[in-house]
């Protein structure tokens, strides 16, 4: 079995023009953990996740960096969290989405993307073909299809 015969091919995405806000409503919409965000060619650029959501919102620390002569307090953001949610809200998906995605091709074969996904301690993928966003598989997805085709074999 392959990745294309078992990935969800209605994805929900962004595009890199659109703004957090529109990722924060996709989210609550649709239950969602995370969005891919893509170009005009639905090539896949970056993806968003509602833990790059929490670092953003949460407190800052002030940190002190120091060397042996020298020490700088680098003061962290003494807004509230209301103050860091309203700027948030208006900043492009792409200043604080993740550009280095985890990804594979559709021709994958799903035993490896079952041992990719429980290596890499995520819940789904991005699935590429020639580059372009084809689909999303899930560790829900896996579990269902495997154990389906099981159940159909023994009867």
């Amino acid at each position: 079995m392959k990745a294309l015969d078992i990935m969800n091919t209605q994805v929900i995405k962004v595009k890199k023009e659109h703004s957090v806000s529109l990722v924060i409503e996709k989210l609550i919409e649709h239950g969602l953990s995370g969005l891919p965000v893509v170009n005009d060619k639905n090539e896949m650029v970056a993806y968003i996740s509602d833990g790059d959501i929490m670092r953003y919102i949460g407190r800052q620390k002030d940190m002190v960096l120091g060397t042996l002569f020298f020490s700088q307090i680098m003061s962290g953001d003494h807004d509230n969290l209301e103050s860091r949610a309203k700027r948030l809200m208006n900043l492009n998906v792409m200043e604080i989405a993740k550009t280095k995605v985890y990804k594979i091709s559709s021709e994958a074969e799903v035993e490896d993307i079952a041992a990719f996904l429980g290596e890499k301690d995520i819940q789904k993928v991005p699935v590429v073909r020639n580059g372009t966003l084809v689909g999303m598989i899930s560790r829900g997805d896996i579990i269902r299809n495997t154990f389906k085709l099981m159940k159909s074999a023994v009867i």
